[in-house]
């Protein structure tokens, strides 16, 4: 009888433990966002779960293994940078996240991502636009963020937009100029300048920058 009571209650506990590491829901939300090619694992805790850890991991479309993500083994923060493993602009990719509690040892369930492409999902954000006046007359200068400079290289080019008289004037920038000087101007006129980041080997381009305006002598 005695045995018996010590059985039952030996597996009771491990239903218990089965149970307690089964019922930690796993992270919800999780996705890519994608800023300038900077691609990073966002992700929204399980409810009523306090103290946990994650673990997050990905894998190249049409490959079978998961591959750890070293830096985002054990943390507490709900988001992970994986510009460094998901940089192939060719390749779609998943990634996944598993919450753990230390105080139970228990696990979650793998959550997983929407397939996300660097190449296709990322936003490239409007250039930075500076102008003045000179001799000459109006100088504009644009500037690309500079992760997406280190990334796409000689690939960033810029649309300009001109406003002055209820017209707009369009240029392009092309590659390694971030200069535009515009003459024969009318005087007294106020001329409003934006730009467009443009990425024409990958089909993409930016929001226009706010306007930036100067009015001539």
């Amino acid at each position: 009888m005695t045995r018996l009571l010590l059985r039952t209650m030996l597996l009771g506990n491990l239903a218990f433990c089965v149970t307690a590491q089964e019922m930690l829901t796993p992270p919800g939300q999780v996705k890519f966002t994608s800023i300038n090619y900077r691609n990073v694992l966002h992700w929204v805790a399980p409810t009523n779960s306090t103290s946990l850890h994650y673990n997050v991991q990905y894998k190249i479309y049409g490959e079978m293994d998961w591959l750890k993500v070293s830096s985002c083994q054990g943390i507490r923060r709900h988001k992970c940078d994986l510009s460094n493993v998901t940089s192939d602009t060719t390749e779609w990719y998943y990634a996944r996240v598993q919450a753990t509690s230390v105080a139970s040892s228990s696990k979650s369930a793998w959550a997983l991502s929407p397939r996300f492409s660097p190449r296709w999902d990322t936003k490239i954000s409007p250039p930075d636009v500076k102008i003045n006046s000179s001799k000459q007359g109006i100088v504009i200068q644009v500037k690309a963020a500079r992760l997406l400079v280190r990334k796409m290289h000689s690939s960033v080019e810029y649309k300009v937009y001109v406003l002055h008289n209820g017209k707009e004037d369009m240029y392009d920038i092309t590659c390694c100029s971030h200069k535009l000087t515009l003459t024969k101007l009318n005087p007294k006129t106020q001329y409003c300048v934006q730009a467009e980041t443009v990425i024409f080997r990958h089909m993409k381009s930016s929001d226009r920058s706010s306007a930036k305006c100067i009015t001539t002598p």
